[in-house]
């Protein structure tokens, strides 16, 4: 019996740095659960063509839509846990289980964390078409006419969806929140003033406020962001408890062999130490992660601790039909 213990921790030995080596044999797939356009999509692809580069292996990125997000992490439950697919994905991961209790899946138990990419705060803009100019209008319109205003996300559990009803909670008003699929169409709605609301990520929300498409009025920073100074805080405008900041990463299939989540640890932070990552960043009023925040450990601790908060939030901000 030593023996042959003896032989498996020779052979573990021996085969990691072989893992490690031989890691990817093949394409790279990252799975992304909301339609192209948004948020997520946009960090995965410029972190697939980082890791294309760095790996030198071809990484696409496929989005997988459907029920909030769930098929997209089912699939990836259900693939090998080789590395050759991964999600990336947001605090949106911690909502999947509530919006859909009889599937049975538990992120913190069926997933390894991989690694933060990315922590984005939220931004509050309104049509043009709306008349409005400020977070306190918007908040007096909307206790003076209730479910008036309609507030659009990118789906059902997506972290727009979790921050409007979070928003209407805090702020002990009434709205109509719209789902779409994909925060992409959202904002196409949006700019025609088709929606009067949409609470999004600076990612997607910076770039269309900045060509005037559409009038941004609130940011969840602390302070002011540099990319948008005349953009008050939520705590400038009145709403100082919303103070939400997202964060997005890469999950993979529990079980991820550790040389291959270590090789792909070192790819990722070869995107985030790059210049032209940080510059891209800083155009989209994002942060990267510091040195202590990345890798499995610290993304997995926002994850069991996103799921306790959301746990405790989940019917109480109207996420969950009752």
């Amino acid at each position: 019996m030593l023996r042959i213990l003896l032989s498996a921790l020779v052979a573990l030995a021996v085969s990691s740095p072989v893992l490690a080596q031989s890691f990817p044999s093949k394409t790279i797939t990252v799975l992304v659960g909301v339609a192209p356009g948004g948020t997520l999509d946009t960090l995965a692809r410029i972190l697939a063509k980082s890791l294309t580069t760095d790996l030198k292996q071809t990484v696409i990125v496929e989005n997988v839509v459907g029920a909030g997000g769930l098929v997209a992490l089912k699939r990836l439950t259900q693939a090998p846990a080789d590395g050759h697919t991964l999600m990336f994905t947001n605090m949106s991961l911690v909502i999947i289980p509530h919006l859909h209790p009889t599937a049975n899946v538990d992120p913190v138990k069926e997933l390894d964390a991989v690694g933060m990419v990315a922590t984005v705060p939220m931004v509050l803009s309104v049509s043009n078409k709306s008349g409005l100019k400020s977070l306190p209008e918007l908040l007096a319109r909307m206790r003076q006419e209730p479910g008036k205003i309609n507030l659009g996300s990118g789906g059902p559990g997506t972290t727009a969806h979790l921050s409007e009803a979070l928003f209407l909670h805090l702020s002990k008003t009434k709205g109509e929140l719209v789902q779409y699929r994909g925060s992409g169409p959202a904002l196409t709605d949006l700019m025609a003033g088709v929606l009067d609301v949409v609470l999004d990520q600076t990612v997607t929300m910076l770039p269309l406020h900045q060509d005037k498409k559409i009038l941004a009025i609130a940011v969840s920073s602390p302070t002011r962001l540099p990319q948008m100074p005349e953009v008050p805080t939520f705590k400038e405008g009145g709403l100082p408890e919303f103070d939400l900041a997202i964060w997005n990463g890469v999950v993979a299939p529990k079980g991820l062999p550790a040389p291959v989540s270590a090789r792909l640890v070192e790819a990722m932070s070869g995107l985030i130490d790059s210049q032209e990552f940080k510059d891209r960043l800083s155009q989209l009023a994002a942060q990267a992660p510091a040195q202590a925040q990345r890798g499995p450990a610290p993304l997995m601790k926002l994850i069991q601790q996103d799921s306790v908060m959301v746990a405790g939030l989940v019917k109480d901000v109207g996420l969950i039909p009752k």
